[in-house]
């Protein structure tokens, strides 16, 4: 009996055995097939957060080079462009130098790059509205400087045609002379051709009617000029005002001029002089700053 007994309690405690065993077995089974699932889980997981990150470094990259690309001459967006540019940078940095990564932080960071994308547009507005109002203005300078170039020219020819004109004028007030000759005279006042006999030299002309010409007091110098080329003068402080020079003098007179014809005798007196010399001279007439006349004589 007791045999019996013992044999029934080895079969039970046997199929117990087996019962525990069965268990764990699949309790074991269970956990190999939860920690498989659980490791393709997590490798899943940790390849979608690699992706982001790729994802994340790469936009960053985008909106580096787009900061890069981004040129103003505005002093205070330059600033403010700097600053972001190396938020950028130091969070791309940030991005590539983490190595264990969650979804927290790939959210994080998700959140800085709209952040940092949204800044950038709002440069891109402000640059593009500065670079079309800087075009803008670069035109209306272009135009302003061509009206003024413009202006400049049509000034230019109302100068040159305003000077044409003062030329005519002065051209029309010149004083004109006709009948000019030049006479050698003797001691009685008559005309003579030998230089030894000359006593003095007679200068007649008739200054022509002008009604633009300036009326008054005109005094009429006349230069004389030897075969020999010499000026004949009576003192070295006979001299007037011709262009930008003072210019020596032979005889002068004083005439009151009133636009009409006006006949003039000046006189070149030789007594007391050394006697003239056989040859050519010249005549030559001043007024009012310039030359209106010239002739010749020749004695012998």
């Amino acid at each position: 009996m007791s045999s019996q007994i013992d044999a029934m309690q080895k079969d039970w405690k046997d199929k117990r055995n087996n019962i525990i065993v069965i268990v764990l077995a699949v309790v074991l089974a269970v956990v190999l097939v939860l920690f498989f699932l659980q490791r393709r889980d997590h490798k899943v997981i940790m390849t979608e957060i690699k992706a982001e990150k790729d994802s994340i470094q790469f936009q960053l990259t985008e909106i580096a080079a787009s900061y890069d690309s981004l040129k103003t001459e505005n002093d205070t967006i330059s600033e403010q462009l700097f600053v972001a540019q190396n938020k950028v940078k130091d969070l791309l940095i940030e991005v590539e130098q983490t190595k264990k990564v969650s979804f927290s932080k790939i959210s994080d960071y998700q959140k800085q790059v709209t952040t940092l994308r949204g800044i950038m547009r709002d440069f891109v507005v402000q640059i593009d509205s500065l670079n079309r109002r800087n075009e803008e203005l670069m035109a209306e300078n272009r135009e302003v400087k061509q009206q003024y170039k413009e202006v400049e020219q049509t000034n230019q020819q109302l100068n040159q045609e305003k000077e044409r004109l003062q030329q005519n004028l002065k051209r029309a007030a010149m004083l004109e002379t006709r009948q000019l000759v030049a006479e050698p005279l003797n001691t009685r006042s008559k005309e003579t051709k030998f230089a030894k006999r000359t006593a003095k030299v007679r200068i007649y002309f008739v200054l022509g009617q002008n009604a633009t010409a300036k009326r008054g007091p005109k005094q009429i110098y006349v230069r004389i000029m030897r075969p020999d080329q010499l000026l004949m003068v009576k003192s070295e402080n006979d001299v007037f005002q011709f262009e930008d020079l003072k210019i020596q003098y032979s005889a002068m007179r004083e005439v009151v001029y009133e636009g009409q014809d006006l006949p003039v005798a000046i006189f070149w007196d030789n007594t007391n002089e050394p006697e003239m010399m056989p040859g050519t001279y010249t005549v030559n007439l001043f007024a009012d700053g310039n030359e209106i006349g010239e002739t010749t004589f020749e004695i012998q």
